[in-house]
């Protein structure tokens, strides 16, 4: 509260551009630790705007106009508020105010942290029960005969971003594995993130190794072929770098880059070519510029959208994760797969590959459980990509974002394969960055350890799961061969859409969406129109044999009398 300039200010104008608002509203802000509150004058309705602080991504302060001082608060969910103050020093002071409590210093002063959770302890910690992974590396059939857990990196002690409890081929020995862990950038060594029961052939995940123009390491050597000889199918492996090459060729001189085929037995080295968190940035907000151009032509929309590169960046994502699954899937080969520190691209294929092959991943708890696996679990940096502090700007970069477009652009390939509606993925975006819940914040299991989130903070998903009839995806059919199977999508560039449904003003003259039940409503007419439009054609049918046989009489008589004409 001392950021607080001034709590209160009244006669205030707000627009929100992003809901296609033409005229402001009159009525009241109202600054709070945690939310801007905008309380309409009009009684007949009283409309509340409620923003937490930790969605804000910029305030802006335009010149001040005839109409007063002006306020653009940019959001995180791409909502945009224009703010009208009349007096010049209250528009200063909540710009100072919001400027600060949208920048929070210390992870204390999140939202998640700023309330006591000893009020619901039994519901906290039972939230935190909620996804259970060990559970569904079970469900996967590991350990078996070929993969077991290792305690190499109990207490964090080989790597400190990866989880505690890891799988690891059975024929690597702890020296391998502390090797191995030597030789790869943060000591991200190779680890299993999925097993196809019915190829045996799996999902790894590391880093990129240290090997510079000539280093080698013998025991990460031996660790690539523990991965080989863990499918008993195949005689090599895919290494899939998701850096394009010349990226990966620009490490060396830092004595990174990637592996060496000469030095490596049996390995197919394969370039994807995933640009890196800084164009990733860029290319999002040029995106989000092309929403702002005041009535577009069609050109300047279309250049404007090619100029950003975005989707050319979401189809490269997607043609990675589309290799992983082919070669998983059909060649039954085991893939490892890397990009610099294997936090980033690599959570993005691997969880794509997941969604691909695995049909569990396609359900909201299944989708709940591949968030918290292959992101969380697995050393994602929440904090730093999303801006959940006031640290490096650089290192922000819309890394889920583009997840969890991929996985949009799924679901309107295969509208069927896919228990969760796009207000799903919305809502995980908005929690992404809310910091509301526990499950995003810190850069790694530990992190979270030492913040002793599970004291202090809910799990989201329990949440989210309570919530689930509103993301219900009314087409969903588990039956059908498409959910039961390996997805194999069209990656053609004519296949990919714009995303409207989370970048809210880049339409603004559109209808909203069709709400689930709206959508159920239609599945369940649709039928019945049919069966009332078979029914009139039975009633018809005979009269329309009738009608064509007097046709018929009608032509052959013209045909004699013709015919005796002539």
């Amino acid at each position: 509260m001392e950021h607080i300039r001034t709590p209160k200010v009244e006669n205030v104008h707000l627009l929100e551009r992003s809901a296609c608002q033409r005229k402001a509203s009159v009525g009241t802000l109202y600054l709070s630790a945690t939310h801007t509150i905008f309380v309409e004058n009009n009684p007949e309705t009283r409309k509340e705007t409620w923003v937490l602080h930790s969605m804000v991504s910029s305030v802006e302060r335009p010149p001040a106009s005839p109409a007063g001082s002006q306020l653009i608060m940019c959001c995180k969910d791409f909502r945009i508020f224009h703010l009208y103050i009349q007096s010049e020093r209250d528009c200063l002071d909540v710009h100072t105010s919001l400027a600060r409590l949208s920048r929070p210093e210390k992870y204390s002063e999140l939202y998640c942290l700023s309330f006591n959770p000893n009020v619901n302890k039994e519901k906290r910690e039972a939230s935190w029960k909620f996804i259970d992974l060990t559970e569904d590396f079970k469900r996967l059939g590991v350990p078996n005969n070929l993969w077991v857990a290792t305690t190499a990196n109990t207490e964090y002690r080989v790597c400190d971003t990866y989880p505690s409890e890891l799988f690891v081929p059975k024929s690597a020995t702890p020296a391998v594995i502390v090797g191995s862990s030597r030789f790869r950038s943060r000591g991200r060594f190779p680890v299993l993130c999925y097993f196809h029961q019915d190829t045996l052939a799996a999902v790894c995940r590391s880093s990129q190794p240290l090997s510079g123009f000539s280093g080698r390491s013998l025991e990460d050597e031996m660790m690539l072929q523990s991965l080989m000889k863990s499918n008993p199918g195949s005689d090599y492996i895919y290494v899939v770098d998701t850096r394009p090459k010349l990226n990966a060729m620009a490490n060396r001189a830092a004595g990174k880059g990637y592996e060496n085929e000469d030095h490596y037995n049996n390995i197919k080295l394969q370039f994807i070519g995933i640009e890196n968190i800084h164009v990733m940035r860029n290319s999002q907000q040029k995106l989000t510029d092309v929403g702002e151009l005041r009535s577009p032509s069609v050109t300047d929309f279309l250049w404007g959208l090619e100029n950003s590169g975005w989707l050319k960046h979401i189809k490269a994502i997607l043609d990675a994760g589309v290799f992983i699954a082919r070669a998983v899937a059909d060649e039954g080969v085991s893939v490892l797969v890397h990009c610099s520190d294997g936090w980033d691209r690599t959570a993005q294929a691997c969880s794509l590959a997941s969604i691909l092959m695995d049909p569990y991943y396609r359900t909201i708890k299944g989708f709940m459980v591949l968030i918290e696996k292959d992101w969380v679990s697995f050393g994602h940096k929440f904090s730093h990509r999303y801006g959940h502090l006031n640290t490096d700007p650089k290192e922000v970069s819309p890394v889920i974002d583009q997840f969890l477009e991929c996985v949009w652009q799924l679901s309107e390939q295969f509208p069927c394969a896919f228990e969760f509606n796009e207000c799903f993925l919305v809502a995980i975006h908005t929690h992404v960055y809310s910091c509301q819940f526990g499950n995003f914040l810190g850069n790694s299991q530990k992190e979270k350890r030492d913040m002793r989130l599970h004291e202090r903070s809910h799990s989201v998903w329990p949440q989210l799961w309570s919530e689930r009839a509103e993301f219900f995806n009314p087409l969903y059919k588990a039956e059908l061969s498409q959910c039961q199977g390996v997805l194999r999508p069209n990656t053609s560039p004519f296949c990919f859409k714009i995303w409207k449904g989370l970048y809210k003003h880049m339409d603004k003259s559109s209808p909203p969406s069709q709400s689930p039940a709206d959508l159920m409503s239609v599945v369940r007419e649709e039928p019945q129109q049919l069966e009332e439009k078979q029914v009139i054609h039975q009633e018809l049918s005979p009269v329309s044999e009738d009608r064509s046989s007097d046709r018929m009489d009608n032509h052959l008589r013209e045909e004699t009398c013709s015919t005796e004409g002539e």
